[in-house]
């Protein structure tokens, strides 16, 4: 007998003499189906998730009427320059409602030196304030982190031939 086959067995106050067989894939026992059991329809997991009505979220929150709202009107302002909206263009950072309707639209603009950086932060903020049930509107003009063409959605990239 070579030494290659002969293989030690460990010591038996060895740790790893205690452990049971692995299991293997080829070891699991699956229940045979007759045909008949494999067409008919077998139990939805899903049902229960499909089922539930999803949570009611307030005006303010993402997806809530007033938050949907100020995006809808910010969506309509176009950068003079470019033919996408600011929203899609990614120029807006975050849109903040709070609970007595104060919206706070934080922003940015393509460069510093745009030549709507002056009008741009106004039209947008009129464009908020504008919104019913919109009580008052702020817009707070950030630089950090710069605007980048990567900040554009999907649709603003294909509009200028990006894609």
């Amino acid at each position: 007998m070579d030494s290659k086959d002969y293989i030690a067995a460990p010591p038996p106050n060895d740790p790893l003499a205690a452990k049971p067989p692995r299991a293997r894939v080829s070891d699991a026992v699956e229940p045979e189906e007759s045909p008949q059991e494999k067409l008919v329809r077998k139990r939805d997991y899903l049902e229960g998730f499909l089922a539930a009505k999803p949570e009611t979220l307030t005006a303010g929150e993402p997806g809530g009427d007033l938050y949907e709202a100020v995006v809808a009107a910010l969506m309509e302002i176009y950068d003079p320059e470019i033919p996408v909206n600011i929203y899609d263009l990614g120029l807006i950072y975050g849109v903040d409602v709070s609970d007595e309707s104060d919206v706070v639209v934080t922003m940015t603009l393509t460069t510093p030196n745009c030549p709507v950086a002056e009008s741009m932060p106004g039209e947008v903020e009129l464009r908020a304030a504008s919104v019913p049930g919109v009580r008052d509107a702020q817009v707070n003009l950030v630089f950090d982190p710069p605007w980048g063409p990567e900040k554009m959605t999907d649709e603003a990239r294909l509009e200028l031939g990006m894609l």
